[in-house]
């Protein structure tokens, strides 16, 4: 039986000071970062949205940033794309 790469969505691991800012954060802000996370749950590969791009351009699949609330926000992710238990990282959050 041979183990495939299982699809979205995925599971998502928060670092505490990420998840301490996402707790913390207004309302609506709060709800547009959560749209957007669940853009990147739902993603069949969450490197690859239209408010997706690299941390840093000479580590291409190492931290990434998607934005949120018309650029007002970012969350700072790595994927994880293992066999078994593919996941996302939420390490930053921040909004301005």
């Amino acid at each position: 039986m041979s183990e495939e790469f299982t699809g979205p969505p995925w599971a998502v691991d928060y670092t505490q000071d990420a998840e301490k800012y996402r707790i913390g954060l207004p309302e609506e802000p709060r709800e547009a970062c959560r749209e957007a996370l669940f853009e990147l749950l739902t993603a069949r590969h969450p490197y690859r949205g239209e408010k997706v791009e690299p941390a840093r351009s000479t580590v291409p699949r190492g931290p990434h940033v998607a934005y949120f609330d018309s650029y007002r926000g970012w969350i700072r992710f790595v994927f994880l794309p293992r066999v078994a238990e593919p996941q996302i990282v939420v390490e930053e959050i921040f909004w301005q």
